[in-house]
């Protein structure tokens, strides 16, 4: 690890592309150059002939994700903890309660000395006892022959520490002996190791004993090393959504219970648990198979089979979970030897033993057993689990990067996660040519906001210049059902899910404008669950947040019968956007309710001119995956305006000259001089401090690949620029999609 407090800790970081994450990880120098080439070029992967090697009958690679859980802080110290694993939820569930455990001083947690046994099964034995003694009197020259036999072991500290002899009955053969030995193997996994000392002891044993040795081999039921994890969680950080936190205390002791005494209920607590642990341990390369073994079988040591954690309350109230279970994990040997992701992983983590790694292990398996008892006793673990499952149905039933989120959501909706079910949908999109008629959808039965594209004039107009927006087929949609608890949110594209609460302190933007919405529609008080759909990437400058806004309020004066209009609409949406952006223009929230292509001036009421285009405009969306800094570019903007009045109104009467131009040129259809423009402003608006190294990128790589123009639109700090492209619409957005953005072909006018 690097040190720095908060290396665990990346905001946002699942917003970011695959690109923008190495870099990050790299900045931080969580990655070194060399494994950030490696990750960034695909190199990790192991290779088809180094997975010859390995095992048999090889015919190909199979791969899995490899993905980070962020927040973790163990005994003091930051981690990021690498997880392969292709079950959808795991990794975020991960991330949020080790978010939570953090703020409350994170996780304790210690392992045992790594101790593997080996047990060598003696049979055919006279006289027992007599060979059980024998065997205790020749203790130390049974350890030293299994030392013997690995010289560098104990060199580095490890080796043979001590040997049990135990009897058990068989059924026929009278009692058998059963002689332990038990390695110390230091961060190395072990079997093998301990396997050929078993092997090497065996002729001794068969002397003292004078029986027959049969089985030797190792037990995965790694007892002698235990790890003891432990988070200490005050209520107050356990509320929320609507729920009291000591509710949600005494909610998981009660669930916690029911996996202690009844073994149906336990499996399936237990098999949470090591949906952590498994996945760091294939991303280490450990046998995740051997750990499983070992933990169902220390479960069930008892009369009955088990919990693994024990969740309580302390003296002050604060929620005590506990988890205990053996543990034998190693950081050196073949498998981190010849798989290359293996080693980048290990690095990423930061741990420096095979104990440190157990004590991890130890932690993830806590934090996953909290997280999922949280979501059981809240909401339920399926409401999150959903979306994220309806996200990997999609991609199976071969939804393209277009019509994805509209598959999702129409996978939700149908309550019905099946890859049958998404094909269906799949091919009903295709079927209807596009994904723009999904995606605004039947207006009759939701409500709709529009997206929109600025082409020219955005941050001048906030001054009283014009811009020009044309609406994009791209929209948030709506639905609002009746409820009797209260009002939720819910955006199963962006994983949001909401409880609102008008009275609480420290609201969220969300809270905040659908609490101005309900209050504004006199609907205050009133219960209602409402959708949202939204096919706009968000906070990319696509005008997702206004278009939210609209699509809101129309579904909820739909489903209440209230009579609204347009502009009304507008206004409100408008005070919606003050919220998100401080000071907004009102060219968003104009666009996302009437949908038109526009010239527009603020005002009150906006002045709003309808462009007239001959025919529509090939355009490509470049998408950053960077978020708009919307508020923050317009704040700087004003503040350098406030320090320097007439040098930035010369800037905005410069951009209002170059918007008169282009609709002139929009209506002419006259697309060379329209790219023209638009270059111009991409230059002054970079003049305004609000462009950023990424859309820069992306502006140049669509003029090198053919666009006439290209520039940022909408806030800038972040989001996305348009490239109007009137031939290699294709080719650009491979360009881009190639460098790591993503990107949209599409039309307007």
């Amino acid at each position: 690890m690097n040190g720095q407090d908060d290396a665990s800790r990346i905001p946002a970081f699942y917003k970011l592309s695959l690109p923008e994450r190495l870099n990050v990880l790299r900045q931080r120098r969580l990655l070194s150059e060399d494994d950030y080439r490696v990750l960034a070029a695909g190199r990790q992967v192991l290779p088809a002939h180094g997975a010859d090697k390995m095992v048999e009958n090889v015919i190909g690679v199979f791969s899995l994700p490899l993905g980070l859980a962020l927040n973790f802080r163990i005994n003091g110290k930051p981690y990021v903890v690498p997880l392969v694993v292709e079950e959808p939820s795991i990794i975020a569930a991960l991330s949020s309660a080790a978010k939570l455990v953090a703020a409350a001083g994170g996780f304790e947690s210690e392992a045992d000395e790594p101790i593997l046994v080996g047990q060598v099964q003696v049979v055919e034995i006279e006289n027992v006892a007599a060979a059980r003694a024998a065997v205790l009197q020749a203790r130390l020259e049974i350890l030293n022959l299994a030392n013997s036999l690995h010289p560098r072991m104990v060199a580095r500290g490890g080796g043979a520490r001590d040997i049990e002899v135990i009897v058990r009955p068989s059924v026929g053969h009278g009692d058998m002996m059963v002689v332990h030995l038990l390695v110390d193997t230091r961060d190395a996994m072990g079997a093998n190791l301990v396997n050929s000392m078993c092997e090497g002891v065996a002729p001794l044993v068969e002397k003292l004993t004078g029986g027959k040795v049969f089985l030797r081999i190792l037990s995965n039921l790694t007892d002698r090393a235990l790890v003891r994890a432990r988070a200490v969680i005050p209520t107050r950080l356990l509320g929320g959504k609507g729920y009291a936190g000591e509710d949600v205390r005494d909610g998981i002791i009660l669930a916690n219970e029911f996996a202690m005494v009844d073994p149906y209920r336990a499996a399936t607590h237990n098999k949470g648990i090591m949906n952590g642990i498994d996945a760091l341990a294939l991303a280490t390369g450990n046998d995740w198979r051997a750990l499983e073994a070992a933990a169902h079988a220390f479960a069930g040591r008892g009369p009955s089979y088990t919990s693994l954690t024990r969740w309580s309350k302390n003296e002050a109230g604060d929620l005590v979970g506990e988890l205990e279970l053996p543990v034998k994990v190693g950081t050196v040997g073949g498998p981190q030897q010849s798989n290359p992701a293996v080693g980048v992983a290990l690095r990423l983590l930061g741990v420096r033993s095979g104990p440190e790694l157990a004590a991890v292990i130890g932690a993830v398996g806590l934090a996953q057993n909290f997280a999922a008892l949280r979501a059981l006793v809240t909401e339920g673990i399926q409401s999150g689990h959903m979306t994220l499952h309806a996200r990997g149905v999609a991609l199976a039933a071969g939804a393209t990067p277009e019509i994805f989120n509209t598959v999702v959501e129409e996978l939700v909706a149908s309550g019905e996660i099946k890859v049958w079910k998404a094909e269906e949908i799949v091919a009903k999109l295709l079927h209807q040519g596009a994904s723009t008629a999904a995606a605004i959808g039947d207006a009759a039965e939701l409500g709709a906001g529009f997206g929109k594209v600025i082409l020219l004039g955005e941050h001048a107009v906030v001054y009283g210049s014009h811009g020009i927006a044309a609406p994009i087929p791209l929209a948030v949609r709506a639905k609002a059902e009746d409820a009797e608890d209260g009002v939720r949110v819910l955006i199963p594209a962006w994983g949001v899910e909401e409880r609102i609460q008008p009275a609480a302190k420290n609201r969220d933007l969300l809270q905040e404008s659908i609490s101005l919405i309900l209050k504004e529609l006199g609907l205050a008080g009133k219960g209602a669950c409402i959708k949202l759909f939204p096919s706009i990437p968000r906070a990319m400058g696509m005008g997702g947040s206004a278009a939210a806004a609209v699509a809101v309020i129309r579904a909820l004066a739909r489903h209440f019968k209230l009579a609204i209009s347009d502009d009304e609409v507008s206004r409100l949406a408008y005070e919606s956007e003050k919220i998100a952006h401080g000071t907004p223009s009102g060219i968003d929230n104009t666009l996302a309710t009437y949908g038109r292509f526009i010239l527009f001036k603020k005002g009150d009421p906006p002045v709003m001119r309808d462009i007239k285009v001959q025919k529509s405009i090939p355009i490509v969306l470049g998408i950053s995956g960077v978020e708009s800094l919307t508020a923050k570019t317009v704040a700087r903007v004003r503040t350098m305006w406030q320090r320097s009045p007439a040098l930035y109104e010369r800037i905005f009467a410069e951009i209002d000259q170059l918007v008169l131009q282009a609709v002139s040129a929009i209506e002419r259809h006259d697309l060379l001089q329209l790219g023209e423009l638009m270059n111009i402003n991409q230059g002054l608006l970079n003049a305004l401090q609000v462009s950023s190294p990424e859309l820069e990128a992306l502006v140049q790589i669509a003029r090198n690949h053919g666009a006439l123009g290209a520039k940022l639109t909408g806030g800038g700090g972040g989001g996305s620029i348009v490239a109007v492209a009137p031939e290699g619409g294709q080719r650009i957005a491979a360009a881009m999609q190639k460098a790591g953005f993503q990107a949209i072909v599409t039309q307007i006018g």
